[in-house]
């Protein structure tokens, strides 16, 4: 029986006609409604004909979490008074609650995902909508490009409402009124809600920011203090919003003893811990919860929401090739939301946990994932959309061009997609295993070598991880999954018995088939190894710095006794957890450099925490690594131990081999050997290296040490500096030769044929440098013959001495140092190449008295008080009234007087 109270209730009815005439008109429309109105319950069974007497149609709602798939499906047959199942039921990965007569499915925008790539033309589906898109996830904006584009091309009649309560409504209207005036209309529903108050609860003291996966104890501390007083102060069901599962379990550790009863919930919760979070209750409770319960659940009882103001989002590191989730501030915007949850039901309060003035500095939005999250699936899933660049894809916000291609060189080497960027047949079938593509390698070329069960068993793993009581030897959490009774390992058996049967029948990918059936043709057989292991074993290599590369063919997988028909036992799942983890992540396959110190194949360095399983191991596969702040080494934190054919294999297109000539550690080094990566596997000296490699390391070492590594004597020094003044003053012909790099750039005139005979440092030391920069003088012309005249080494001075000119100022005069009696009756300054000199005056002790660049007026003014000051202190030394009319010389009187 429906209940009709309760649907006429709902606020967001007011707003329903309008929407119904915008999508009837337009066919696309932007549904703006505050929580708690009723857009994501009551829209779709209005749009649907289940309620309001409109036509039959079916609807699929798509919601970013399982747990809010599951709740409104709930809440939707709750107000139809059925069951799920019947006309509402849900999909989400591994779980289909649904049947022939349903009419509203909610299923998750990964599902959703999936279901398009089968079936593009969603055959059967009259109306899609896309709830909560403010929260902008990665799969939630691809299934709005892709369903745009199955509107322009294929069934214009299909309807897409996109709805949230807080949003760019702008920018979802242009987007989905791509080719339309004006854009998608927009409505608005106004809601009911109560006024919350906001009580500012900052720590006492300062607490550190959060960084990567890291929050300060005392922050979590601090929250937990806060729930307390909230307790105390208020009334009615307290909400918590923390960042993780981790900080949850910390904050209910230290909520013991409270006058309520404590839960948690996030994606990973149990479902009848789910369903009691979410249902009426006579007793006082705090719920610790996730982003979950900000916009895509109703939790009943709720009066007081207590902030941390923090929340999770994806980095990606692609220089170090780690990718986690980080811990960061949250929006202003995902604060209203979790505030608003407080008056939903009644007057409310939100305490949140820092200060007022830090409340405008906040990001306005939480950050789009395309902007910063691991784009691989992405682009894997628009190279089966047959659009690899993405750039037909009506975006709200273009995927950054730098992830784009690390994600392609990760897709080629899995060989998902072509060089040329083309989705392959195994592509396909990765696409459709609803994994990330590094997982799906691992689950195919795993399942060739070690049997589909036991890789799907490891590959759950990897896809969602493990407590941390499971420990961080991934074959350790294997044997505690499979003995395990926690919500955890059921979700783990559910996961691998998905994955085993994708692997076992590539033409039922889906744990239940779509609703209705879809006619695409079920891949290709010949796909379902699609070369196996082999294929991507056999990707592009690398070479090593100036040498060659060799194909090694990938040896069989047999690393302890692992074979084609494995065993079992401890032993046998060391070894199947690392093929497989080595798989996933063949750049993070590392060696040891001490106990506890590793190098991954990516150059990076990593560390085993303190007390780990995996110490002494010569090597691992490291699947889970963070970095911890201020450290250059990532942390493993979960990770396999593999041996070294384990590795080769895995990483067969990261091996290399051939001559290796570089400069390292300040001299030249040659060797012969193989490298994984960074990695060095084998190595022995060259004795007589390829010249070509020795003159280009020898070159890398000038340019990073400078060209000090040759011989200056001061003459090569006074060359350099004079040739360097020229080509500031004249240009022309005269070279650069004050900067390193444009020496080097024209290394070939003027250090040959020293450099080519040089083979190590020392050869380096006995160039002559001077000798050398001659070559560089112009020649051609006749000018270099003029250099002596254009900037005199020396400068003749009245007194008769020839006084060295310094030109070493990089962009000033040149300086000549000279006596002051040694200029008597030199009227104007001296010039070289029409530039006058920056005349130092010395006194008879040879310090500096005075600088001039205008002698005529020195001898006028300034040398009156140089006089006076200096001619008792060097009576021995003429000192004139008039200097313009006496004798220059370098001698005292009475040497004079001789």
């Amino acid at each position: 029986m429906i209940r009709t109270a309760a649907l006429d209730a709902l606020p967001v009815r007011e707003a329903v006609p309008a929407l119904v005439s915008a999508l009837d008109g337009h066919g696309t429309a932007v549904l703006c409604a505050p929580p708690g109105t009723g857009k994501t319950t009551l829209v779709p069974l209005v749009l649907a004909g289940l309620v309001g007497g409109g036509p039959r149609r079916r609807v699929v709602v798509a919601e970013p979490r399982r747990i809010a798939a599951r709740a409104a499906a709930r809440r939707m047959a709750w107000l139809l008074g059925a069951q799920v199942g019947g006309a509402v039921g849900f999909t989400v990965r591994g779980e289909r609650v649904a049947g022939p007569d349903t009419a509203v499915e909610v299923v998750t925008t990964g599902v959703l995902l999936q279901r398009l790539q089968r079936d593009q033309e969603l055959a059967g589906v009259d109306v899609v909508v896309l709830d909560e898109c403010h929260e902008r996830h990665l799969d939630a904006d691809t299934v709005a490009a892709f369903l745009l584009d199955v509107r322009e091309t294929l069934r214009p009649e299909l309807r897409l409402v996109a709805a949230s309560a807080t949003t760019d409504s702008a920018g979802w209207a242009r987007v989905l009124g791509r080719g339309g005036p004006g854009g998608a209309p927009v409505v608005e529903a106004a809601g009911v809600s109560y006024p919350v108050e906001t009580v500012w609860a900052p720590p006492a003291r300062p607490v550190r920011p959060p960084h990567g996966m890291r929050v300060d104890p005392a922050q979590l501390t601090h929250v937990a203090s806060v729930v307390r007083r909230a307790l105390a102060e208020r009334d009615g069901d307290v909400l918590c919003f923390l960042p993780g599962v981790g900080e949850i379990a910390r904050v209910a550790g230290q909520l013991g003893g409270v006058d309520a009863e404590v839960l948690q919930i996030h994606g990973r919760a149990p479902a009848a811990v789910q369903d009691a979070v979410l249902s009426v209750a006579e007793h006082r409770r705090v719920i610790l919860s996730t982003a979950v319960a900000e916009s895509s659940l109703t939790v009943p009882g709720v009066r007081v929401v207590v902030d941390s103001g923090l929340a999770r989002e994806p980095r990606t590191d692609h220089a170090r090739g780690l990718g986690a989730l980080a811990t960061v501030r949250a929006s202003r915007a995902a604060g209203r939301q979790r505030a608003g949850r407080a008056g939903r039901e009644a007057p409310g309060v939100v305490y949140r946990c820092w200060a007022e003035a830090e409340d405008g500095r906040l990001a306005a939005f939480p950050s789009p994932e395309i902007r910063i999250a691991d784009l691989a699936q992405f682009a894997l899933q628009a190279a089966c959309w047959g659009d690899p660049d993405a750039a037909g894809l009506a975006l709200l916000d273009p995927p950054p061009a730098g992830a784009m291609a690390a994600a392609r060189e990760v897709l080629t080497a899995v060989g998902a997609v072509s060089p040329a960027g083309a989705v392959t047949a195994r592509g396909q079938r990765m696409a459709r295993l609803g994994l990330h593509p590094r997982l799906a390698r691992a689950l195919l070329d795993g399942s060739a070598a070690l049997g589909a069960r036991r890789a799907a068993e490891v590959v759950a793993l990897l896809s969602e991880e493990p407590p941390r009581e499971y420990g961080d030897d991934l074959a350790g959490a294997w044997r505690a999954a499979r003995r395990g009774s926690d919500a955890y390992a059921a979700r783990w058996r559910t996961e691998v018995a998905r994955l085993e049967r994708a692997v076992r029948d590539p033409a039922g990918l889906s744990p239940t088939p779509p609703l209705p059936e879809t006619g695409a043709p079920p891949p290709d057989p010949r796909a379902s190894n699609a070369g196996g292991a082999d294929h991507a074993l056999r990707a592009a290599k690398p070479r090593l710095p100036g040498g060659t590369s060799r194909n090694p063919a990938p040896p069989a997988f047999e690393e302890r006794g692992l074979g084609r028909s494995p065993g079992s036992g401890p032993a046998h799942d060391d070894g199947a957890a690392g093929l497989v983890a080595a798989l996933a992540f063949p750049e993070r396959v590392a060696k040891a450099k001490g106990e506890t110190a590793y190098l991954m194949a990516n150059g990076t360095a990593a560390e085993l925490p303190d007390g780990s399983a995996l110490r002494r191991a010569p090597w691992i596969a490291v699947a889970v690594a963070d970095r911890p702040p201020h450290s250059a080494s990532a942390r493993v934190r979960l990770g396999a131990v593999i041996g070294e054919d384990t590795a080769r294999a895995a990483a067969a297109h990261l091996l290399t081999a051939g001559e290796e000539v570089r400069w390292e550690d300040g001299d030249l080094v040659a060797r012969a050997g193989e490298r994984l990566g960074a990695i060095e596997l084998a190595v022995r000296p060259l004795r007589t290296p390829d010249p070509a490699l020795v003159r280009a390391a020898l070159l890398d070492g000038l340019r990073t040490e400078g060209l000090g590594l040759l011989r200056w004597s001061p003459d090569a020094l006074t060359l350099r500096a004079r040739l360097g003044f020229l080509h500031r003053t004249l240009g022309g012909a005269w070279p650069d030769v004050a900067d390193d790099r444009a020496l080097l750039e024209r290394a070939d005139d003027w250090l040959e044929p020293e450099l080519s005979r040089a083979r190590r440092r020392a050869d380096l030391g006995r160039i002559d440098a001077g000798q050398a920069l001659n070559r560089l003088l112009p020649w051609a012309t006749g000018e270099a013959a003029r250099l002596d005249e254009l900037a005199p080494e020396r400068l003749e001075v009245p007194s008769g001495s020839r006084i060295r000119v310094d030109y070493s100022a990089e962009h000033g005069q040149p300086v000549l140092a000279v006596k002051l009696q040694e200029l008597f009756g030199l009227a104007e300054t001296p010039r070289v190449a029409g530039v006058p000199v920056l005349v130092h005056l010395l006194s008879p002790a040879g310090r500096p008295a005075a600088v001039t660049a205008d002698l005529a007026s020195f001898w006028q003014g300034g040398y009156r008080a140089v006089r006076a000051e200096l001619r008792g202190r060097y009576p021995k030394h003429p000192w004139p009234e008039d200097p313009a009319t006496a004798e220059p010389t370098r001698h005292t009187n009475a040497r004079l007087r001789r």
